[in-house]
């Protein structure tokens, strides 16, 4: 553990605010003064599939660094399981233009989350410890291994960049969430991912204090370098510009909660209702079901029992590259019956990121008169999927070129959502 004290946390935010670049630029300045000459400092930077302000915060975290004369300044992109980016994607993310350059920036990193040579161990949090902050969920222990370039003696500064949004595992993304799993091994990446799943999305989709959150803070309390976390809250409007609404930089637990605050009150939307028929136009930044799964995450708390949530991306082309055979092989399901596929596979105990996954897709569900569990509303997919794709991962297919908006649009028990995926929605609570 480091023995540095947690920095202070700087920042402004609220839902009516729109921060300027200038602004921005100023709070990433006071957030940075405890760095000083000859440090080695370390961005773990979101990938493709986040939408996020990066490209801004990045260049002015490099010019400040420069002028406080650190000494290296490298990317790690905590991409946790998904595929690594393409050069020209990591240049964009990062605010690179091309044939540019950025003052200090050494290399720009990929995390490969399944090579045990290019993790280290830093720890364990022990079965009385995991018991604790998992409420009895998990009662095995954990080891914390994360990518080596976070292991003692390499960087003694780190920074998070990443957005605050609602989060199917976590309950919000953002603050040490880029660690584990963006840039962790697979023994965290599969507990975070299965303990969300076994605590249910529904006690877990947009609250700050949950047992996954407790969780991957403690195992980030193990990283020996000083942490410094950049916590941005940002929306996208319909002229596509980025708005960010909040900047909390400093402490890992603080900066994320109050991030949190302004995101709880941007990213959630009530709708006072639930449909019997919800249309997800999917954001595009979701290209596979793997993380386009969000449209059920965030939509499926507005949708009534035995009712139906249309996804309609005509740009998603896969289950998922990474995992997709396994995913395919078991098919999508209620977390009863994923526990009961669990407790018979093998395969499934070893991947339970996969686990956890087929069961947030699915999102709740209940037993029959039979036993039989069934899903609480059923998936249509109108994608470039084929429909035996979609039927063997127990999903609904339509011809999204058969898809017409308008057909939906007048229909009073459906809501269409647009960007889906991005906002969460609930019913108003009484």
């Amino acid at each position: 553990m480091s023995t540095k004290p947690a920095p202070s946390t700087v920042g402004k935010g609220a839902p009516e605010l729109d921060l300027s670049p200038e602004e921005l630029r100023a709070i990433v300045e006071q957030a940075l003064l405890t760095v000083g000459p000859g440090a080695r400092v370390l961005a773990i930077v979101p990938d493709k599939t986040r939408d996020d302000n990066t490209d801004l915060l990045f260049p002015f975290a490099a010019e400040i660094l420069k002028e406080r004369g650190a000494e290296q300044f490298d990317a790690l992109v905590a991409q946790g399981t998904h595929m690594p980016m393409t050069d020209e994607e990591k240049r964009t993310k990062i605010g690179l233009d091309e044939g540019g350059s950025l003052p200090l920036l050494g290399q720009i990193f990929d995390h490969q989350w399944n090579r045990p040579e290019e993790l280290v161990d830093l720890g364990e949090l022990s079965a009385e410890r995991v018991t604790e902050l998992t409420g009895g969920l998990i009662n095995d222990s954990v080891k914390v291994n994360l990518n080596c370039l976070l292991a003692p003696g390499v960087y003694d500064t780190v920074l998070i960049f990443g957005a605050t949004v609602p989060h199917e595992v976590a309950g919000f993304a953002g603050g040490a969430k880029y660690f584990f799993p963006g840039v962790a091994g697979p023994n965290l990446t599969h507990a975070t991912h299965w303990l969300g799943a076994l605590a249910s999305i529904e006690n877990i989709i947009g609250r700050v204090e949950t047992p996954t959150r407790h969780m991957i803070e403690a195992a980030a309390d193990l990283v020996p370098a000083r942490i410094i976390s950049i916590n941005s809250v940002v929306t996208r409007g319909d002229d596509e510009r980025l708005r960010t609404h909040a900047l909390f930089c400093g402490d890992f637990r603080e900066a994320f909660r109050r991030a949190a605050e302004v995101s709880r009150q941007v990213h959630i939307k009530y709708t006072g209702r639930k449909y019997r028929r919800v249309v997800a136009l999917l954001d595009e930044h979701y290209d596979e079901l793997w993380v386009g799964g969000k449209a059920s995450y965030k939509l499926g708390g507005i949708i009534e029992e035995g009712g139906e949530l249309i996804i309609y991306a005509p740009h998603l082309r896969a289950i998922s590259e990474t995992h997709g055979l396994l995913i395919e092989k078991y098919g999508y399901a209620p977390i009863d019956r994923v526990r009961e596929m669990v407790a018979l596979s093998t395969e499934l105990r070893s991947n339970l990121a996969v686990a956890a996954h087929l069961a947030h897709v699915s999102y709740a569900g209940s037993r029959d008169e039979t036993g039989r569990v069934i899903p609480r509303y059923t998936i249509t997919m109108a994608s470039a999927l084929d429909e035996a794709t979609c039927r063997r991962v127990n999903l609904g297919f339509m011809d999204h070129r058969q898809f017409r908006r308008e057909d939906y649009d007048q229909d009073p028990d459906t809501l269409v959502v647009e960007r889906a995926g991005r906002d969460l929605y609930l019913v108003e609570p009484h």
